[in-house]
């Protein structure tokens, strides 16, 4: 039955709003859209922007869970982003395991990173 994660999805009440942050700010590319729903390429998954009913305002534990894109120089788009108004909860930091990470939220409090495996 599990044939691994095919895809992402994150609710929200504005759908309009989050796609011209995840398309404009992060770079993502746009597959598909229709009023109350937005689906973006991510590697080999996908990622779902909806509209729900029961989402309301920002995300009220934005600790939950974290989506990670996977970068190449997080130098280079930590400064890209930080000129695009993007506000880092941790700045770039190398971890224990090698790696680098930088957080931040989306304009609907969810929490995203960037991640750059070690090389």
């Amino acid at each position: 039955m599990n044939e691994g994660v095919i895809g992402v999805t994150v609710w929200t009440e504005d759908v309009e709003r989050l796609v011209t942050f995840y398309r404009d700010t992060l770079g993502l590319k746009l597959r598909g859209y229709k009023e109350g729903w937005a689906n973006f390429e991510w590697g080999n998954l996908r990622l779902n922007l909806g509209l729900h009913d029961r989402v309301k305002g920002h995300a009220q534990d934005p600790y939950r869970i974290m989506i990670s894109f996977g970068v190449t120089d997080i130098h280079h788009e930590h400064r890209r982003l930080g000129e695009q108004g993007v506000e880092f909860v941790r700045p770039p930091e190398q971890e224990h395991w090698g790696g680098w990470v930088a957080t931040f939220l989306d304009p609907d409090g969810n929490m995203l990173q960037l991640l750059q495996q070690h090389l």
